[in-house]
């Protein structure tokens, strides 16, 4: 099986590292779920879950492995034997077989991987696990442990040789004209880096637009990851704005009460 309509990264990894995003087409679910929905907590028939998360495996050629995400900045490095549901908004392998997996409907996704494929990561960005505590988000969080795999085959390897070699690419998430937030959303990130500031607009009654993509790659920039591929704010990734191809659920939960989820996969062949 393939999904047609999923959305690969375009960014210089090597010919075995396989990634991917899928859309809201291909699935059983119906609506608000349709249709596929791969989202095992959102209120959809379980049995279609279970369809479509069996679809995505076949399509892969490889077991997804599904987190339950928590908008925190916990990371896990994945094994054969991991169960789905392990709490954590990131996970990391440098083994076969197993697909890094998140679940996003607004929240950034966003994937790792060095020039010579010798790993992969995925990582749930929402604006909480972004902006984590005293400026430590899930980012900080997952290239901490990302260094530390690498180092670990290899311990001459420079923390800043390791940032200089990693590839990463951000998915479709919300746009930066429609992630409407308040001013504590904006104290949270410009309080501990100030420069976090030009990611903000501001809007009348004191609320402010803000640039979710922007923002994860000013903290990525500050540690030396410069690689990097994907979302650059513009309309076609937005996830509220293309209804069609995206969940989205700013714009589908306060009609529908809830909405489905799409996963951001990255594995080794």
């Amino acid at each position: 099986m393939t999904l047609p309509d999923a959305w690969r990264p375009e960014w210089p990894a090597p010919a075995h590292v396989r990634a991917l995003i899928t859309t809201r087409s291909g699935g059983v679910s119906r609506g608000p779920y349709d249709s596929l929905n791969l989202g095992d907590h959102v209120g959809d028939d379980p049995l279609a879950v279970a369809q479509n998360r069996a679809a995505l495996a076949q399509a892969l050629g490889v077991r997804p492995v599904f987190l339950q995400q928590v908008h925190g900045t916990e990371l896990v490095s994945l094994t054969a034997d991991m169960p789905d549901g392990t709490q954590a908004d990131a996970c990391l392998s440098a083994e076969p077989g197993l697909a890094c997996t998140v679940m996003v409907a607004d929240c950034l996704p966003v994937l790792f991987t060095d020039t010579s494929g010798s790993q992969v990561a995925a990582v749930h960005a929402g604006w909480r696990g972004l902006a984590g505590s005293a400026g430590r988000g899930v980012l900080e969080t997952s290239v901490d442990a990302w260094v530390a795999q690498a180092r670990q085959r290899d311990p001459q390897r420079s923390r800043a040789g390791v940032a200089a070699d990693t590839l990463v690419w951000l998915g479709p998430c919300i746009g930066p004209t429609a992630f409407e937030v308040g001013p504590e959303v904006r104290a949270a990130f410009v309080t501990s880096h100030p420069a976090a500031a030009t990611c903000f607009t501001a809007q009348p009654g004191g609320k402010w637009l803000a640039d979710l993509a922007a923002l994860a790659l000013q903290r990525l920039h500050a540690m030396g990851i410069n690689r990097c591929h994907g979302n650059d704010g513009s309309a076609r990734w937005c996830t509220v704005g293309n209804a069609s191809a995206f969940f989205s659920h700013r714009r589908d939960a306060a009609r529908w009460g809830n909405t489905g989820r799409m996963a951001a996969c990255i594995w080794l062949a």
